[in-house]
């Protein structure tokens, strides 16, 4: 363990002077009560201000929406994960006896609370320079690829802001059904709009009903191409 947090402080780096912050970060909760929640509360809100900061600089011209939409990419569970995963912090996370016999180091909750952790742990261990310095180096790849905001917005808000621009009513969902157990219900629901009525399924309401809008607005799209 110790070389191989050797070489975890050389690829976020620095290089901590108090090295049981860094073992702390890694210590998850089903280990018991000194475990990583606090500095993984800590690096969450830093991280946030850090992605934000970040594109601020980058994107002058964006507006505070997109901003968001950008922003909630960099630091949902799935890229923290990423980011973990090539830092191999599953491997390193310290796990509770159930949870390491589940599997819990290839959990992405985990490795992405942990990566949020050791920013944390950065920190207090070096200041607000050392912990957004680290940000920046692991975030860099994702920092310089950044999609196109438009492309980040939901169906639903897709469409209606083209009506919008229409000046065309907003659209209306109603729930056609619902089926299968509590645990893994199934919604249908519709879209009207212009016109169109388009039907959507997902795992939920919401899913449902984005699907839906997701059809009209492509329908609406081709409409559109054709009249054109």
């Amino acid at each position: 363990m110790p070389d191989a947090l050797a070489q975890l402080q050389t690829a976020i780096g620095h290089q901590f002077e108090a090295p049981d912050l860094l073992v702390k970060a890694l210590r998850h909760r089903s280990v018991g009560a000194h475990n990583n929640e606090r500095l993984e509360f800590l690096g969450d809100g830093l991280l946030n201000f850090v992605i934000a900061h970040a594109l601020y600089q980058a994107r002058p011209d964006v507006p505070e929406g997109d901003l968001s939409r950008l922003r909630a990419t960099l630091v949902r569970e799935s890229t923290l994960a990423r980011v973990a995963q090539g830092l191999k912090l599953g491997d390193l996370v310290e796990l509770g006896q159930g949870e390491r016999a589940s599997g819990g180091h290839r959990r992405a909750s985990i490795r992405a609370d942990a990566l949020e952790a050791v920013i944390g742990a950065v920190y207090l261990d070096g200041g607000f320079e050392s912990a957004a310095g680290v940000v920046k180096t692991l975030w860099r790849d994702e920092l310089t690829t950044l999609p196109d905001a438009e492309s980040l917005k939901d169906s639903k808000t897709r469409l209606q802001e083209w009506l919008q621009a229409r000046g065309l009513a907003l659209p209306v969902y109603r729930v056609i059904s619902e089926s299968g157990p509590v645990h893994k219900r199934q919604f249908v629901a519709e879209c009207q709009c212009a016109t169109v009525a388009c039907q959507g399924e997902g795992s939920s309401r919401r899913k449902a009903e984005q699907n839906a809008a997701a059809a009209c607005l492509t329908q609406l799209l081709t409409e559109a191409n054709v009249d054109a």
